[in-house]
């Protein structure tokens, strides 16, 4: 974008939809033109695709109010969140299995007892993955879909922790949890998960 002859992200999304295309992909919206300019494309009858930064998908919720967007734009324009993260993948010449420590199972908000019978791995290093016990990566996700109860929620400003609560309560599956299944099924590591995923408490 090159602002000082008027180039800007907003007009060339206004350009973009001067041609009447049935589907738009914003690559991210950063501002509230930005986000307006999305609203009203959507409110016409086009497909918008865009990007956010969040912590998950809850949370975009709290970050389109503070850009600036009001509460009835978001409920009639959103359908759902996808949120995702990407987190290494154990190499698998040298996946090892191991039993984690109380420490190590407390940042994911465990007990021994919660996993009784389940088998964790990390990679040792070798020449397949240049000794760092990772090769390659997987996509871990969080879907929130709107239904009347969240876009009730919404319309009376419903904090991001009761918003996911009535998410989980409709089927959605956190990062967390979808991470843990990738630990179970030996694909990922504990530090991975922790780093690229948030409690559910947070």
């Amino acid at each position: 974008m090159i602002p000082d002859i008027g180039l800007t992200f907003a007009k060339c999304l206004r350009s973009i939809l001067r041609q009447d295309p049935d589907v738009i992909m914003v690559g991210e919206v950063r501002d509230l033109e930005t986000a307006e300019i999305a609203v009203q494309a959507s409110l016409t009858g086009h497909l918008v695709f865009t990007t956010l930064h969040t912590n998950d998908a809850p949370s975009s919720i709290a970050r389109l109010m503070d850009l600036g967007l009001e509460p009835f734009l978001i409920t009639a324009t959103i359908e759902g969140v996808v949120a995702q993260r990407l987190v290494r993948k154990i190499c698998t010449q040298c996946r090892t299995p191991f039993d984690p420590t109380e420490d190590m199972l407390m940042e994911l908000g465990l007990t021994i007892e919660d996993v009784k019978g389940k088998q964790f791995f990390y990679g040792r290093g070798c020449d397949n993955c240049n000794n760092t016990g990772y090769r390659g990566r997987l996509g871990i996700y969080e879907i929130m879909t709107f239904n009347d109860e969240m876009r009730e929620l919404v319309m009376n400003h419903a904090s991001t922790n009761v918003l996911r609560a009535a998410a989980r309560k409709g089927g959605m599956r956190m990062l967390r949890e979808n991470g843990l299944n990738a630990i179970y099924d030996g694909i990922t590591t504990i530090e991975e998960v922790v780093k690229e995923t948030i409690s559910e408490e947070a």
